[in-house]
């Protein structure tokens, strides 16, 4: 791969925070088109880059070859815990992730990521298991409107979710885009794209993001040195909220109880402490990358307290997650 398909969001912010060492191993937990994973191989660490899409690991086995420091590790980062222990990679110094899909998805016609050109409604960033026609065609109409509700906070979820069946067999990006659009109201002048929220929903739902970003998360504390930094960039506010949690919960700052929500009761150590502010795109990067207008970097550095693991309020699985606050 000579070159990146898209630009890495927030790059001098994530180095920054990384901080990374000549020798020091870190984990980019989002390999995609390379961009974060070949700046910190020019720091002269070792990386070790996950993605669970076959075409970016086939696309970075060039990058691989050329770079002794490079690991390509084909597997979803919930597992990065198990695949660098497998490796004897662990502890590591640094990890980052950046939450989502990426352009490189939306581009391709052929992933069914997009309603800006039409294509097959696929959505799987593994290339395996159900497919987003797949959910769509055989689901019952309140699970529909459940995952609109849930993960595009739609607010006519209900709506669009009869429009669906009622069109059923949906196969094209294009079809799904006009159900909901004739659904809502949609009119050409609207600044935004009323099936943008389905497409969001309905991409998360079939990839199991935020169980994903929960168990990534626990994955990343568990194989942190300490010392070590995390680095996490998101996209929407629903991943932005569970990353804000997990290192507000794990920095010891779970928040205390009201009447409607009891306080949780916290007997661990603190595993993170978080370092500065969210940080987000300056300007002159929106200028120059349009898709890090909505970006958010988080990042916390690991104490040397044991590993919490997948309790609290990030149960893998489970998704404990109030996404409705």
């Amino acid at each position: 791969m000579t070159g990146a398909p898209h630009i890495p969001v927030l790059l001098d912010e994530v180095l920054a925070a990384l901080a990374p060492g000549r020798g020091e191993t870190m984990v980019d937990a989002t390999f995609g088109a390379g961009g974060y994973t070949r700046a910190l191989l020019a720091t002269g660490a070792h990386v070790f880059a996950f993605d669970r899409d076959p075409d970016a690991i086939a696309n970075g086995r060039t990058l691989e070859e050329a770079e002794t420091g490079l690991t390509l590790v084909p597997a979803e980062f919930s597992r990065l815990d198990r695949e660098l222990a497998a490796r004897d990679a662990v502890p590591v110094h640094g990890v980052t992730m950046d939450i989502g899909v990426s352009s490189m998805h939306l581009d391709q016609a052929a992933r069914g990521f997009s309603f800006q050109q039409d294509g097959p409604l696929d959505m799987r960033m593994s290339q395996e298991g159900e497919s987003a026609a797949d959910f769509l065609n055989a689901a019952d109409e309140e699970d529909i409107a459940n995952v609109l509700w849930r993960y595009g906070e739609e607010p006519k979820s209900r709506r669009v979710a009869r429009a669906i069946v009622a069109a059923r067999p949906l196969s094209t990006t294009g079809e799904l885009a006009h159900v909901v659009r004739k659904a809502l109201g949609h009119r050409p002048h609207d600044k935004k794209d009323p099936a943008t929220r389905a497409f969001q929903a309905i991409r998360i739902h079939i990839n199991r993001e935020l169980d994903e970003l929960a168990e990534g998360l626990a994955a990343a504390e568990r194989v942190l040195a300490p010392g070590g930094r995390l680095a996490v960039v998101s996209f929407h506010s629903l991943e932005d909220r569970m990353i804000k949690r997990f290192l507000r919960e794990r920095s010891g700052g779970t928040p205390a109880g009201s009447r409607h929500r009891p306080a949780l009761e916290v007997t661990r150590e603190p595993t993170f402490e978080i370092v500065g502010k969210a940080v987000r795109a300056s300007a002159a990067e929106v200028a120059r990358n349009p898709r890090a207008r909505s970006a958010t970097l988080r990042t916390a550095r690991r104490t040397a307290a044991p590993a919490w693991g997948n309790h609290g309020a990030y149960a893998a699985g489970g998704l404990r997650v109030e996404v409705s606050e």
